[in-house]
């Protein structure tokens, strides 16, 4: 059986007493995405840069593991 690839990595955590934040970028895409959670919620979202736009990490930038 071929070994399953990770598709999305976590490149920065923040924690905080009750509250975590983690930007995950999409290993396929380069899409980044915002995840918080706080206690039992949570949300995601895609990271956006100053205009709006989605923020995306070059592929070729990523570490093969």
């Amino acid at each position: 059986m071929a070994k399953k690839e990770k598709r999305f990595e976590a490149v920065y955590t923040q924690d905080g007493f009750a509250n975590t934040a983690v930007i995950l970028v999409d290993r396929q895409t380069g899409v980044n995405y915002l995840f918080c959670q706080s206690g039992y919620a949570g949300g995601l979202t895609p990271l956006l840069d100053r205009e709006g736009k989605p923020v995306i990490t070059p592929i070729s930038t990523m570490e093969e593991e």
